[in-house]
Order: structure tokens, then sequence, then C-alpha cells
């Protein structure tokens, strides 16, 4: 940390000499308490609730001139109570999060790289997942083109991955020197976004391959296909989002697809939002296909419910899920409140140990959050959600489950711009 320190007293003394640049230093600060009884899975009668705060830390350092920029975000990452009150050896969990810096070529055309936040649309396949305390993060390289003049951007984007199991000087070459084994990731990744700009319409076109290692050394290639159209008529507001998944995963053939439509429309009292999502799912999960739809890079917590039962892990495995859903808020007080409420349905045929059909019911859940900004930029945010599980979802997590889950959580945050030069 003193070192932290020592560079930040340092880049804000270089800036102070350098005329045409900005540099910005922020910090936040973000406990989030949760109370948790069935949250991304089902509980029963022999489990008890959980109580913990885990808490986000960052220090943030922005640095922007005419030619270039840069990023650098730290992070700390803890539970309340996991470290000593006296201790001599710091646990591990501040690392860096962001560390990037972007070229510009021309106003319209940049080159980045580094350690940095992927996100696009709705985050719906490429997200950030800020909801999560750490975060996500790609170690890539992106050429930009973005021009105000056609309303239009594309990207392209390249990642390859290589741990460091093997020290130096093997890893540059030798047998079995370039295996990844960092599981639940890409060790090749490439993708293309275009989006485009009207009046009142705008939509965004996305191809991205993701290369993952076979246990056999070999590598397996997914392809996701996506387009997210959106267009206004009057108040009412038409978005929809629509993934196909081909390629392969761990040697089986992948075909599957995502395809998601809501509208909104503009009330005296609140907007209301009225949608149907349907991801696919796998009747057979032993077959030589693989039909499940998979989000894989999506900030999933904002989509299926804040109780996180699909996608957020695999949790729901290869059942897929229909997911029809209501969303609305409304001022209450000096802040906000927001309701959502979802229909759970299987998005595949499931049967039980009998083999009998189950009914496509899987549950209903409700979730509210009350947000506020209070004084200095500091937000504060309750939340409050109940999942109704059917029979169904009972039999697919197991059986003999409680069939009422909740769980109830609040987070504060502070973030304030510790020192700022006007360029």
């Amino acid at each position: 940390m003193k070192k932290l320190l020592l560079l930040t007293a340092l880049l804000i003394c270089l800036v102070r000499n350098e005329a045409m640049a900005q540099f910005t230093v922020s910090a936040e600060v973000r406990p989030r308490s949760e109370f948790r009884n069935g949250f991304k899975t089902l509980t029963d009668d022999s489990k008890d609730p959980v109580f913990f705060t885990e808490q986000r830390s960052r220090l943030y350092l922005d640095y922007l001139s005419d030619d270039f920029k840069f990023k650098l975000a730290f992070q700390d990452i803890r539970m309340w109570g996991e470290s000593p009150q006296i201790y001599k050896r710091e646990p591990g969990n501040t690392f860096i999060s962001e560390a990037w810096g972007q070229y510009f070529i021309s106003p319209s055309f940049s080159v980045k790289a580094g350690r940095q936040i992927i996100s696009y649309d709705n985050q719906r396949f490429l997200g950030g997942l800020e909801w999560a305390q750490q975060g996500r993060r790609h170690d890539a390289l992106l050429f930009i083109y973005e021009s105000q003049e056609s309303k239009s951007q594309l990207h392209f984007g390249f990642a390859y991955n290589q741990d460091a199991d093997t020290p130096e000087p093997g890893f540059i070459q030798g047998e079995g020197a370039g295996f990844y084994s960092v599981g639940g990731n890409y060790k090749t990744m490439q993708y293309g976004w275009y989006h485009k700009d009207f009046e009142s319409t705008s939509f965004s076109i996305l191809a991205l391959n993701a290369g993952y290692q076979n246990a056999d050394s070999t590598v397996s290639n997914k392809q996701t296909f996506g387009f997210i159209p959106s267009t206004t008529i009057g108040s009412l507001k038409l978005a929809g989002d629509f993934y196909y998944q081909t390629g392969s995963f761990g040697g089986r053939d992948v075909n599957a697809f995502l395809a998601g439509i809501n509208a909104t429309i503009q009330t005296s009292v609140t907007p209301l939002t009225f949608g149907v999502e349907y991801i696919s799912g796998d009747d057979d999960p032993s077959n030589d296909q693989i039909k499940t739809f998979s989000p894989d890079f999506g900030t999933n917590h904002a989509f299926n419910g804040f109780m996180d039962y699909f996608y957020v892990g695999p949790a729901n495995g290869a059942v897929g899920v229909n997911d029809f859903y209501l969303k609305t808020s409304w001022k209450l007080g000096k802040g906000s409140l927001k309701a959502h409420a979802h229909h759970f349905l299987t998005g595949s045929t499931q049967m039980d140990e009998m083999g009998t059909e189950l009914s496509k019911s899987m549950g209903t859940e409700i979730d509210l959050v009350y947000g506020i900004n209070l004084k200095g930029g500091v937000t504060w945010n309750i939340g409050y959600s109940q999942m109704f599980a059917t029979d169904t979802m009972e039999s697919l997590r197991g059986g003999d489950k409680t069939h009422m889950q909740n769980w109830a959580w609040t987070m504060i945050t502070f973030k304030p711009t510790l020192f700022s030069s006007a360029k």
C-alpha cells in the first residue's frame, strides 16, 4: 500500500508539469451485507440462513492526454472479519482490477491493450459484472473505430491466455508449455462488434469465437453470434436480443440459442416493462450435441431474477429457462423503488427419477430494490427477493426443499474524487 501511495503522489507531481494532460484520482468503498436463505439454489429446513458483509475497496488512477489515455484500478475484496484485528501478513486479497492504455492514431481510430472491462449493449453476453465485488476483466487487445458523424462504432478484440504454472525458461518452449490450465476461462478469443444509431432506432451485431483448452491438449472453438436491436415508437420502446451458438465445446457440437424481447410503456405514474426471454436447454445432456445456451461473459445477475438461480455458476445445469417478467419503478421519497416479477419455465423437457415428465413451471420470483442518492455522491441501496419454487424446481435441485426462499441485502457506496487536474 505504501508503494501505491508513493506511485500516486509521483503521478500527481508529473501531471502538474504537463499542461495538456488531465489526471484524476478517485476511490471507492462498497460494503454489502447479505442475508441468504436460498440465494442461488434452494435451501431446506436442515440448513440455517447465513449473514455476512463483503467489502470492495478500489483506487482509480485515470490519465488523459490528446494522444492517449490509460487507467489503473487497484482493488481489495474481503469479508468483514476474515483478517485478525492485529496481523503482520496481508491475506492477499489486493490485486489489479484494471490496467490498460489506449492510443489514438486519429480522433476516430485507437488501439487499446491491457486488463480491461469489455462491455456492450445491455451486457447480456459481454458485461463488466460490477454487481459482483470483484467484477469481470479480460486481458485483451482492442482495435476501436468510433465515428460521431456516422453514429457508428466498430470494435475488434483479441486475446490469447497463458498461465505461469511452468517456470522460466520452460514456459517459452517445451513439452506441455502451451497447455492452459486456468479452469472456466478461454485460451483464445476473437470478436467483432458493430453498433449503429439512427434517429429512433439502433442495433448491434456481435460475432465472437472462444477457444477452450481440452484435456487432450486440443482446443475446442465455440462461436456466438448476436443481434441486439431497439426502437422507439411514440411512448413505446421495443428492445430485443437474439443469440445463436455453434462450434464445439469439450469435444461436443454446440447448437443453442437465446431469444428475448421486451416492451416499455411510459405511463403517467410509472414505466412498465413487459418481456419474455427463452434460453434453450437440453432434454438429454448425455447426447453428442450441446443444446444449452451459455451467456458466458455477461452480467448475468441483471437477468432472470436477482436471486441468481440461472447462469450464475452452474446452478441451472442444462435445463434452460423461459422467463416471463414485468418490471417497473417509481419515486418513493427522495429515492426510487424498483419492483420486478418473474415467472420461470424450463427451457427443455425434464423428467423425474421415475421417468415422468415434469411440469415446465419452475417458480415465481419477486425482487424489490430501493435506492437513494445521499449527500456527496454517496449511494445507498437495499433489496429483498422472494422465490416461490414449484415441485419441478425442487425435483431439479434434488428434492425435499423449502418452497419459499428469500434473500435480503443492503449496500452503501462511497466514491469520491480525491484529485483532479484541469485540462
